[in-house]
């Protein structure tokens, strides 16, 4: 039967929640959960809430299968409350990624989507389970989830300093890998 652990339930559907206010209510909401540059439009509450806000249908989607495909089985082995822990701490790690890069680089847009934090999920995923297959979209061929986290990760980095594929944010998404890592090393040196 087809069932998800409840946190990971409660983030997809939260995400689909936003994503249907978003439409209702307009730009004016977005704009207050987006995670803006250090300035007069950045607020604190953004470091989180930018991760529940996304920039269409297809970033939705893709960032809820991610959390679907890697976020069930990490519940399942951690249990709730520290998988929702890790998630929070990728999202964060993510817009701190992200503030660091708009603060050098200038740069004045806003950042939305839970993609840092599924890069994290990806991590832990790729972690706890280094034998898994991932069949990626693009290329189609198989292969174990260390390796995929490791193309992935040096692909995000070389778009990030090229500023390749304008308009994602490639450091937030390293921010999140970084995150989950740090504190997959320190929930591993506390035990």
């Amino acid at each position: 039967m087809f069932s998800l652990p409840p946190v990971t339930q409660a983030l997809i559907v939260i995400n689909v929640v936003v994503f249907f206010a978003e439409s209702a209510l307009g730009s004016s909401f977005i704009s207050s959960l987006a995670l803006w540059p250090l300035g007069p439009l950045f607020m604190p509450w953004q470091v989180l809430t930018y991760a529940f806000v996304h920039g269409g249908m297809t970033h939705l989607l893709f960032n809820m299968l991610g959390v679907y495909m890697f976020g069930s089985d990490l519940e399942r082995v951690w249990g709730s409350r520290r998988y929702l822990t890790y998630y929070m701490v990728c999202a964060l790690s993510a817009a701190v990624a992200q503030l660091i890069v708009t603060a050098v680089t200038g740069a004045s847009y806003p950042t939305v989507g839970a993609s840092g934090a599924v890069f994290g999920l990806l991590l832990a995923f790729a972690m706890l389970f280094p034998r898994r297959m991932i069949m990626p979209l693009f290329p189609p061929i198989p292969m174990r989830a260390p390796v995929f986290v490791a193309l992935y990760g040096a692909l995000e980095l070389i778009l990030g300093v090229t500023g390749t594929a304008e308009g994602i944010a490639h450091f937030a998404h390293l921010g999140g890998l970084a995150g989950g890592f740090l504190l997959m090393r320190f929930w591993k040196r506390w035990r």
